[in-house]
């Protein structure tokens, strides 16, 4: 049973102008709304299929508490991991509010579903000197100068900046020489402001210095090796490569480096709605899981440490 069944066209419809109004009055990404059309259609395509055959949309607004745990359990016998599950509901529940509410029906037995519990996965961090080793070392990767620049240009942002991949690799010639301040373009098409650091200042200054190619200010910033916009999957092979020299686990990615400079400011001090602010987070809720990081390394040092947690070992 997949998505791919035939859907009403009325439904069909309703999906369109709900994935519409999460765009525009929401802003939600290109990926959520990729990921949510990709659930509802499985959702919707499987109650078809559970009760025999397409339907339209009052139909489906009458799903029962029954018909709802029968597609949970469709889904988890599939292979479908708790947290993959939670977000499906999550938009299951998002459609049928809407709908709901454009039609009046009475969709509680949906809206009152309780999800899938699952454990948050804590960032993994870079220590600081995890994050200085491994930005020195993906410049040691690429074969030419002027790669090596911007490979450490980039990581040098993530880091610095707490950019997202996607963000760095967004940016255009035209923010050369990079500002004290960079305003940054992020999830939803959401802008916040971000201070950027001597160091990244530099790292970016040094690879157009280098970059062969003509940095128009229209034009990416960062290029590939015949010119066009450069390839993530680059500085993610970059990243692979350093972290393999430097002994470090595969939790060592790009994205580690923007949890990095987030627990780093945590661990200095820094104020949780500051950095929820300089990440670009929507909820303050997504920025929490950098104290239970703090938390649990302040717990490493102690149970490494204090002459309680070392007595009895020999």
């Amino acid at each position: 049973m997949t998505d791919t069944l035939a859907l009403a066209p009325q439904l069909r419809a309703a999906l369109a102008d709900w994935l519409a109004q999460l765009s525009a009055l929401k802003g939600a990404s290109r990926h959520t709304l990729t990921a949510y059309a990709h659930d509802l259609r499985g959702y919707l395509a499987f109650l078809a299929a559970h009760r025999g055959g397409a339907e339209g949309l009052p139909a489906v607004l009458a799903t029962t508490q029954s018909d709802l745990r029968a597609w949970m359990a469709h889904e988890r016998a599939r292979g479908l991991e708790a947290r993959s599950l939670a977000r499906a509901l999550s938009a299951v529940k998002s459609f049928t509010a809407w709908a709901a509410d454009r039609t009046g029906a009475e969709a509680t037995p949906v809206l009152s579903a309780r999800g899938p519990k699952f454990r948050r996965k804590l960032p993994r961090p870079l220590t600081e000197d995890g994050a200085a080793e491994i930005i020195e070392t993906v410049g040691l990767q690429a074969r030419q100068d002027w790669q090596q620049a911007r490979d450490i240009a980039v990581v040098t942002l993530l880091y610095g900046c707490g950019l997202r991949i996607s963000e760095a690799l967004g940016l255009t010639a035209a923010a050369l020489p990079l500002p004290d301040v960079l305003r940054i373009t992020g999830k939803g098409e959401k802008t916040r402001l971000v201070p950027v650091l001597p160091a990244a200042r530099a790292a970016v200054a040094a690879y157009a210095r280098a970059c062969p190619h003509d940095l128009a200010p229209d034009a990416p910033l960062f290029r590939g090796a015949r010119g066009g916009p450069l390839n993530p999957r680059l500085i993610q092979l970059a990243m692979e490569k350093a972290r393999a020299q430097l002994g470090l686990p595969a939790t060592a990615t790009p994205h580690a480096l923007r949890h990095s400079f987030a627990t780093h400011l945590l661990s200095a001090g820094g104020d949780l709605r500051a950095i929820q602010e300089l990440l670009g987070h929507a909820s303050l809720s997504t920025t929490q899981a950098y104290t239970a990081v703090d938390a649990a390394r302040l717990m490493e040092v102690y149970d490494a440490a204090h002459p309680r947690a070392t007595m009895g070992k020999s």
